[in-house]
């Protein structure tokens, strides 16, 4: 019997997994500031008007089709309570590469890189998108296999954020690791048990933050690769922060430190 020759991909599937709804209006007006030629429709509540009405005369100006909705359908199109009035349809952004994240750094200047591993709550990450922007982070690293990409919800938590941190895909652990190394930066792993204080442990002006899931912490290879191992002292009431608070306090110690 004759095999079948494959299907093409279909258009218009490829074209939904390459877009994305962005809700909440400081993530939209993020998108619309840093990448306005990614906007592909718009849905915003009447009362949004005044508040996107250069938006609006852009959508009029490249015919952008935009349509007025009461707040119910827009709570149908994004699946949320939390829409604020206004949904984006955009196209994703790619994944930056590693060596091109690295080749846009200052020589030996201070930088910070994330690295989330089996991190995959969109809160979380919405979160940390939000603290990453406000510390100037050079990226958040994540393994293309994981699965772990922006969702609407992300991105509104992430208010704006998600526009000004690059995700990183990479494809190979031992080869980002050696990259990252080349260009001066010492991996961090993050533990609830068993690492220096972090209150006390020097901090490099190159640092990449790596971060576990909450349940299961990262992976023991990525652990056992990673220079230092650090944790947040506390009082011991509970067993550990969550993991975008976690990832805001070694944000800010690194900040503090990388000037002094």
């Amino acid at each position: 019997m004759r095999d079948r020759e494959p299907r093409p991909a279909h258009p218009r599937r490829e074209q939904r997994q390459s877009e994305l709804r962005v809700f909440g209006l400081h993530a939209c007006l993020a998108v619309f500031r840093r990448r306005r030629e990614a906007i592909r429709k718009v849905y915003l509540e009447k009362d949004r008007l005044g508040a996107l009405r250069e938006v609006i005369a852009h959508c009029v100006a490249n015919r952008i089709g935009y349509r007025l909705l009461p707040g119910e359908e827009l709570e149908k199109l994004t699946k949320s309570q939390h829409h604020e009035g206004v949904c984006f349809e955009v196209l994703r952004a790619p994944l930056q590469s590693l060596d091109d994240a690295l080749a846009a750094l200052r020589p030996d200047a201070p930088a910070w890189f994330a690295w989330l591993d089996g991190v995959g709550n969109p809160h979380n990450l919405g979160a940390m998108l939000r603290t990453a922007a406000h510390f100037g982070c050079a990226g958040l690293i994540l393994p293309r296999d994981a699965g772990l990409g922006l969702s609407g919800a992300a991105c509104r938590v992430a208010e704006g954020g998600a526009e000004a941190v690059p995700l990183i895909g990479i494809d190979n652990a031992e080869r980002a690791i050696a990259g990252l190394h080349r260009h001066h930066f010492e991996l961090f792993a993050t533990v609830v048990r068993g690492g220096g204080d972090v209150f006390a442990e020097p901090l490099p002006k190159r640092a990449v933050i790596v971060m576990g899931a909450e349940e299961t912490g990262m992976s023991d290879a990525l652990l056992a690769r990673c220079d230092r191992r650090v944790g947040i002292p506390g009082s011991g009431a509970v067993e550990s922060l969550n993991v975008s608070a976690a990832f805001a306090v070694f944000a800010a110690l690194w900040a503090a430190r990388s000037r002094s």
